[in-house]
């Protein structure tokens, strides 16, 4: 038999004015970051966090994120036998993305390390290894946030901080005593209070063992649920307090920690998030009974820092995709990149970027400094940190917006990775208190502790007489404070000027001249429309793209 071929296929077009894969790139490859790092007083990290900038933007590793986020992790409840397990599976690319992280510090591991700095060189490698995904920072996140809480009761921090601290990723459900590393997650929230922990009805009921109780309850947005231990919110007979509930026994058996569902989320799909029922749970009560929401406020701290971090990340991450994109696209007879409106859109993207990076690292250094002892410093972190929860974050959304749209139609199909940032980005103003719970916690730092504003204050006037428009800033920011009728009612546009004011005196100090302008001119100054790409004539905007993406200059 004689087979029958089919008809030639001609070509009916090539594929020209695509841009080229991003990867690999140094995701390090960034001014503000690195020099952030040395001024924090963290310059011996420097080579850690380049080496890790470089795998991090490598193919591999984006691939990790990428096939973390496509493929979800799944809930097991039970075994096929009938018992209850409460699993659940994550792809082999998470567990990746977990070890490196792990491995490089991004966890626990800077509370066991001596050196000034070590918080700061452990943001700074968040910064850069965010360039991969988001959801898996959270387990990380948590763990780093939990030593201080479980420093209140010193018996159980010399049990489980040894291992909280490894660089070692040990999954799986086994006695924390047998493990290499541990994992710490949370669970604060509760469905009828969300934020307003107060309210929380979970039980403790307390044994005959001094220091252990039994929880009855539901927590509404545990994530990470895979993780070893968690920090619990439970209404003892005290108050309420913190626990600590480890997902397994010291005898072996396996603690009441039933997971009834993983929410369906916008974004973060590849991290779990859980709602976890209590029944006879065991736990050990961390720091005194009745004084719960004291004992977290330090885990607070810390992990609201890390939310300024990781929208820092998705912004420069996304303007890099965004440069990168611009740089090979031609439209109307020259490459987007040499197009003035969007030589505009990236300079205006790159001054938001550059100025959370540096506010984030800032943080960082204070959260450091604060750790080992500064009282200035200490009072410092305690409201610039919720400032830059607020104003960051709050930024994100927009920020990722206005990246994804320098791709076009190229930037809204999930293959070029921007949809996924875009979901990713509103998480982080609601992680860890939403924008109001910020803003109030402002005006709540300044009422109980007036030192909190006198060290922000401290910290604008290292900048005096550097820059007109943002002393005008600062004299606006002190009549507003002296004013306290309507203060809730205004406390956005309190903190907001709070934000905009010290990450203008942080450019101004040491961003090159053309950043700190253009940014006064336009944040502080008025001289700045309502959407990116509006900085005015005066803007330097081949000094600004130098500068955030050299590739693009």
């Amino acid at each position: 038999m004689v087979p029958i071929l089919a008809p030639e296929q001609s070509a009916t077009h090539d594929v020209t004015n695509q841009a080229p894969p991003l990867t690999p790139y140094d995701a390090s490859d960034d001014a503000a970051l690195l020099e952030g790092l040395r001024r924090e007083g963290a310059g011996w990290a420097e080579e850690d966090v380049r080496r890790l900038g470089r795998l991090a933007g490598g193919e591999e590793a984006q691939l990790w994120g990428e096939q973390a986020n496509r493929h979800e992790p799944e809930l097991r409840t039970h075994d096929r036998y009938g018992n209850r397990i409460d699993e659940v599976e994550f792809h082999p690319s998470w567990h990746r993305l977990m070890g490196v992280a792990v491995a490089e510090g991004l966890a626990a591991s800077p509370w066991a390390d001596d050196r000034s700095g070590a918080h700061v060189a452990r943001t700074a490698g968040g910064l850069v290894w965010g360039h991969t995904e988001a959801g898996h920072g959270c387990p990380t996140s948590m763990t780093y946030a939990a030593v201080p809480a479980l420093r209140r009761q010193p018996e159980l921090a010399a049990v489980y901080e040894p291992l909280l601290v490894s660089r070692v990723y040990d999954p799986g459900l086994r006695v924390p005593g047998e493990k290499r590393g541990l994992l710490a997650g949370m669970g604060m929230t509760e469905k009828q209070g969300g934020s307003d922990v107060r309210t929380n009805t979970t039980v403790a009921a307390p044994t005959a063992e001094p220091g252990v109780f039994t929880l009855r309850g539901h927590k509404w947005f545990t994530s990470a649920p895979m993780c070893d231990v968690f920090l619990v919110l439970a209404q003892a007979p005290g108050g309420l307090s913190c626990f600590l509930v480890p997902r397994i026994l010291p005898d072996g058996t396996r603690n009441t920690f039933r997971i009834q569902r993983l929410k369906d989320k916008l974004g973060n799909r590849s991290n779990a998030s859980s709602e976890p029922e209590f029944d006879n749970t065991v736990a050990w009560l961390v720091g005194p009974e009745g004084q719960g929401v004291k004992t977290i406020i330090e885990m607070v701290n810390c992990t609201r820092l890390d939310c300024v971090m990781m929208s820092a990340t998705l912004m420069r991450k996304t303007l890099v995709e965004a440069g990168h994109h611009t740089k090979h696209r031609g439209a109307f007879g020259a490459l987007l990149i040499d197009q003035p409106l969007m030589r505009n859109v990236l300079a205006d993207l790159a001054l938001e970027s550059e100025a959370a990076t540096t506010l984030t690292l800032r943080l960082a250094g204070a959260a450091d400094r604060s750790i080992r002892g500064d009282a200035q410093e200490t009072a410092f972190r305690r409201i610039a940190t919720a400032v830059g929860k607020y104003w960051v974050t709050k930024r994100g959304p927009a920020f990722t917006a206005e990246a994804l749209e320098c791709l076009g139609g190229n930037g809204y199909v999930e293959e070029s990775g921007m949809p996924r940032h875009y979901r990713e980005a509103p998480l982080l103003s609601i992680w860890e208190g939403s924008g109001n719970v910020n803003a109030l916690d402002v005006l709540r730092a300044l009422g109980r502790a007036p030192d909190t504003g006198e060290a922000l204050f401290a910290e604008l006037a290292l900048a005096h007489g550097a820059d007109a428009r943002l002393d005008a800033a600062v004299l606006r920011l002190k009549d507003q404070l002296s004013d306290p009728d309507g203060a809730e009612t205004g406390a956005r546009r309190l903190v907001e000027l709070m934000a905009l004011a010290l990450q203008g005196s942080l450019l101004v100090r040491h961003a090159p001249a053309p950043v700190a302008d253009a940014f006064c001119a336009t944040r502080l100054g008025g001289d700045w429309g309502h959407a990116f790409g509006t900085l005015p004539a005066s803007a330097d905007l081949d000094a600004i793209l130098n500068r955030a993406l050299p590739e693009a200059g």
